[in-house]
């Protein structure tokens, strides 16, 4: 039976604040986590972006707070949500901007690439939630203008994304600085062993949640496979690309070598197009998707984990240039074009050695992906 957010017990004010955006109705995830947490547990969640995560840990902390605040009104920073890049950090504080509303909790978010001024004034002021990056947390609390004594609950998001960025070293010289007491809630999509070690080090008999990746496609996907040897991938890219001509093209790599490599023999070829991954800085990738969003560059050229939480409307085409290792992948990749009722085209280019990826693929999907012929 689906639970509605009043019958997970939300408050009022938030209720009010959800309703307005139109959430009545948890997702999995959501249902599956906000309970424990309000139970005070400790949370490993394995979770994508996409499936309504932000939401699972947010909610019952600002519920938490908003409680709290009745009973006594202690100053200083009660939550950290430490998140990997400024992309994803703007997002979840949007996400507190509408589920606070109604509520008298205060945040902030901080990160790097800007200037600081507007981040320590709003930190001056006073604040329940703070939202940041691994990076400009350290430097800000090096100048002294973050303390972390107070802190009560403590959510770490996109935990193998921060392995991946090279952001793991931030975070061990964060984390001993927090409270011995103090809820910790753990987010990742995946559970590389790094992670996992890590995880076992600061969860203390964590609640497990888990929402596997969809194996459903959207219907108004047109899903299409090319045969092509992997020396030959770079020329059938640049052939559709200028056949097709289209305004949003999202094309994954499996590495991010990879992806700036396409990225160069595409602009050589005269299309507009950047790369975006783990080693980029965050003003760098920022940019890149700002000039693809706002159709600067019409190709963007993206690792799996740097994708996460890229929310583009109306995205043209979808072009797995490298198959994906696990099937789920290739769904979250896809479930990018086709949104919101709008059709979308999907092409995987598939070599020799992918044909098990995309038996795989087929398998989990239940549908057999149409069969292009090159010169076509």
């Amino acid at each position: 039976m689906t639970l509605t957010f009043k019958e997970l017990d939300i408050i009022e004010p938030i209720l009010k604040a959800l309703l307005e955006k139109g959430y009545e109705i948890p997702t999995p995830i959501q249902e599956q986590a906000i309970p424990p947490v309000l139970n005070n547990r400790d949370i490993l969640g394995l979770a994508q972006t996409g499936t309504g995560k932000t939401a699972a840990f947010a909610i019952p902390i600002i519920q938490k707070l908003h409680q709290e605040r009745n009973i006594n009104n202690r100053k200083g920073i009660k939550a950290l949500i430490l998140t990997p890049t400024r992309e994803l950090a703007i997002q979840i504080s949007e996400c507190i901007d509408d589920y606070a509303k109604y509520t008298s909790i205060r945040h902030t978010v901080i990160f790097g690439g800007v200037k600081q001024q507007a981040q320590t004034d709003a930190l001056k002021r006073g604040i329940d939630i703070l939202v940041a990056t691994p990076g400009r947390l350290l430097d800000l609390m090096t100048q002294g203008f973050i303390q972390l004594e107070t802190i009560r609950y403590f959510v770490l998001d996109e935990a193998d994304r921060m392995l991946d960025m090279g952001f793991i070293h931030d975070i061990k010289r964060i984390l001993p600085k927090l409270p011995k007491q103090k809820q910790t809630l753990f987010f990742s999509a995946t559970m590389p062993a790094a992670i996992a070690t890590l995880s076992r080090s600061i969860l203390h008999n964590p609640a497990r949640v888990e929402v596997a990746p969809t194996s459903s496609v959207v219907d108004t996907i047109e899903q299409n496979v090319y045969f092509v040897e992997k020396q030959e991938k770079k020329d059938l890219l640049i052939h559709l690309l200028k056949k097709q001509r289209p305004q949003s093209v999202l094309v994954f790599s499996r590495t991010k070598h990879g992806a700036d490599k396409i990225a160069r023999i595409l602009c050589k070829a005269g299309i507009g197009s950047e790369a975006i991954h783990g080693n980029k800085s965050q003003t760098a990738r920022q940019r890149a998707l700002s000039n693809f969003k706002s159709n600067k560059i019409s190709v963007l050229i993206a690792t799996d984990i740097a994708a996460r939480g890229i929310d583009i409307n109306q995205l043209e085409l979808v072009i797995n240039y490298d198959l994906p290792d696990i099937p789920e992948t290739y769904v979250h990749r896809i479930g990018r074009t086709g949104r919101a009722g709008n059709v979308g085209t999907a092409f995987s280019f598939c070599s020799q050695d992918e044909q098990p990826m995309l038996k795989d693929i087929q398998k989990l999907t239940g549908k057999k992906l149409s069969v292009q012929s090159i010169s076509a």
